[in-house]
């Protein structure tokens, strides 16, 4: 396959996020428009190639009566079909919470935040530091911004203070519109994810020092390149955040996508590569906790990280 370049890097995060025909494309770094340097290092710096499907601009949620913006923010770029968002949001339902509808309004024990819809995003009860992020929000407004009327009742911090509060309002009219309401989102929460996987291509390239570059441009190729790879991108993504804070995490170590990626030995697109991904992944979040303060004892995590990260080695989609 041909790799062609047709955008600078800046614009990498508008590329569709499938890997699975053979119609190629290729995205360029910062140095885009500048005459060809002969220096190879330098190239595989700033070269970024993704392999997309045939044009696709045909994501729509009929089923959940959701309507999608103009598609002027892709630049024209494939989306990602109905079929593979439909599959990928399955796994990661299942994933955080086990397929299980009752389970998308959920407050996992030892957390200080609820878990909501299929990719458990966070929301944090008012005056409560939100250290991993509160995206429920993010997608509350995601989904207007889309002509998605949530429920009215709704606001932008959590209601409930603890699990126990959370447990006792379960089957009360409200939380049951809101389960409902979930339930019928699924597509549309896939696409937020989707979307901000998108978002952080980009900078998983530019936050990156000079020198390990081509290794995580390398890399991030091999595993975008393969059939099914983009699961893994967006799932790990969703699952433990981009790792762009270099300075995050515990003792100054983070572990997002970009810890992955830097991680991850030198492969090339193919079976291959998404082992070498959850191997590394898994590296990374046994390093996470050694790091962090026994008295969390995130050690009774590991199993079941494992298991979500076994589920990048086969291609999905």
């Amino acid at each position: 396959m041909k790799a062609k370049a047709i955008m600078a890097l800046a614009a990498i995060a508008s590329v569709g996020l499938s890997a699975c025909s053979p119609s190629s494309q290729a995205v360029r770094g910062p140095n885009a428009g500048v005459a060809p340097h002969t220096n190879t290092t330098d190239s595989a710096r700033n070269t970024f190639v993704m392999h997309n499907p045939a044009a696709q601009n045909t994501s729509h949620y009929s089923s959940q009566n959701i309507s999608r913006p103009p598609q002027t923010a892709s630049n024209g770029m494939p989306e990602l079909s109905p079929v593979e968002l439909q599959v990928i949001g399955d796994q990661i339902f299942k994933n955080e919470g086990g397929g299980d509808v009752g389970n998308l309004v959920h407050w996992n024990d030892g957390e200080n935040f609820a878990s909501m819809g299929i990719g458990h995003f966070t929301w944090y009860p008012a005056d409560r530091h939100a250290r991993f992020g509160s995206t429920f929000p993010e997608l509350l407004s995601y989904m207007q911004s889309r002509g998605v009327q949530v429920p009215a009742w709704v606001p932008r911090e959590a209601p409930w203070r603890t699990k126990a509060e959370l447990m006792q309002a379960k089957h009360t009219p409200q939380v049951q519109e809101l389960q409902n309401f979930l339930y019928q989102t699924r597509l549309l929460q896939v696409q937020f994810i989707v979307d901000r996987t998108r978002r952080a291509m980009p900078k998983l390239v530019t936050k990156t020092p000079d020198q390990l570059r081509p290794h995580v441009v390398n890399n991030l190729n091999a595993v975008a390149n393969t059939p099914g790879g983009w699961y893994a991108l967006i799932d790990y993504t969703n699952f433990k955040g981009e790792g762009l804070n270099r300075s995050g995490g515990y003792n100054g170590q983070n572990w997002g996508l970009l810890q992955v990626l830097e991680e991850m030995r030198p492969s090339r697109p193919g079976e291959q590569a998404l082992h070498e991904f959850a191997d590394a992944a898994m590296r990374v979040l046994d390093r996470r906790v050694r790091n962090s303060p026994p008295a969390n004892n995130e050690r009774k995590w590991l199993a079941g990280w494992s298991n979500r990260v076994n589920t990048y080695r086969r291609m999905l989609v």
